[in-house]
């Protein structure tokens, strides 16, 4: 196979089963899907995810529950393809999604990774973008830095380059793809497709970013890990201005609540 698909699910047979049919739809064939159960309960669990015919292209794990790294990051162990992709399983694919990506790294050969633009729907109504969802192209480090633009679901990549990057960090319950895109662009060109040719579908209860408060937190700690690599002076100095600016709309939120430990613990971080 020359792509390997890697979707992670936890509790969502439904959209599992839409999630696999939208990759089955693609144009580009040369595909194998690898869906990890992180832990589903019993009575959610899939123990197979194939659609209402067989297909040899797909394979099911379960394995106890991790969070979603850890399960991204078996799938990713167990494939054999060239290239990589994630798809959450609360979203979906437009069929020409892969075809596109193919053909741009193929064409571009000095980029080994790329992603696309993307549709939003919250319960099931469209949603605008905002300007700083904006996405960019080539060497976007700096771009990277104030949240997370690059979705999981967009993304294409050759294997060597996650596993130069060693993968997600599993210790990051949420923001763990921030913490990788960042590494990446660190050290990798990322192409952009301007074409929408994912759906992201929130608005469900069980979204990982509705069971964490303070999101920037996790982007916290993700920043304070690039400050241990060998950075440019330049991109040290981003860096410590994006922990600065995170820092300080933490401490506010801190001290309105009057959490005053949290308060001097980002305060501190500001500093």
């Amino acid at each position: 196979m020359l792509i390997s698909v890697i979707i992670p699910v936890y509790n969502r047979p439904q959209f599992l089963q839409e999630a696999i049919e939208s990759i089955l739809k693609q144009t580009f064939k040369d595909i194998e899907v690898i869906v990890v159960d992180d832990g589903s309960t019993k009575e959610l669990r899939t123990p197979n995810p194939e659609p209402r015919t067989k297909n040899d292209k797909l394979k099911s794990f379960f394995r106890p529950h991790k969070g979603v790294s850890a399960a991204r990051n078996y799938g990713v162990s167990q494939a054999s393809g060239k290239y990589i992709a994630f798809l959450d399983s609360d979203d979906l694919w437009l069929p020409h999604k892969l075809e596109k990506q193919i053909e741009f790294l193929h064409n571009n050969p000095e980029y080994q990774v790329c992603y696309t633009d993307e549709k939003w729907l919250r319960n099931g109504e469209h949603l605008n973008q905002m300007k700083k969802h904006a996405k960019y192209h080539g060497w976007i480090f700096d771009k990277c830095l104030p949240l997370c633009i690059i979705s999981a679901s967009s993304i294409l990549m050759e294997r060597k380059v996650f596993d130069e990057l060693g993968g997600f960090d599993e210790s990051l319950p949420v923001c763990e793809d921030y913490d990788l895109w960042l590494r990446m662009a660190l050290r990798f060109p990322i192409g952009y497709l301007d074409d929408k040719l994912i759906t992201k579908r929130g608005g469900h209860p069980d979204q990982l970013s509705h069971q964490y408060w303070g999101m920037d937190r996790f982007r916290i700690k993700a920043l304070t890990k690039l400050l241990k690599l060998p950075l440019e002076p330049h991109e040290r100095e981003l860096v410590k201005q994006t922990i600065k600016e995170k820092a300080t709309v933490l401490a506010q939120g801190a001290w309105k609540r009057r959490n005053y430990f949290r308060w001097v613990y980002y305060q501190l971080k500001a500093m």
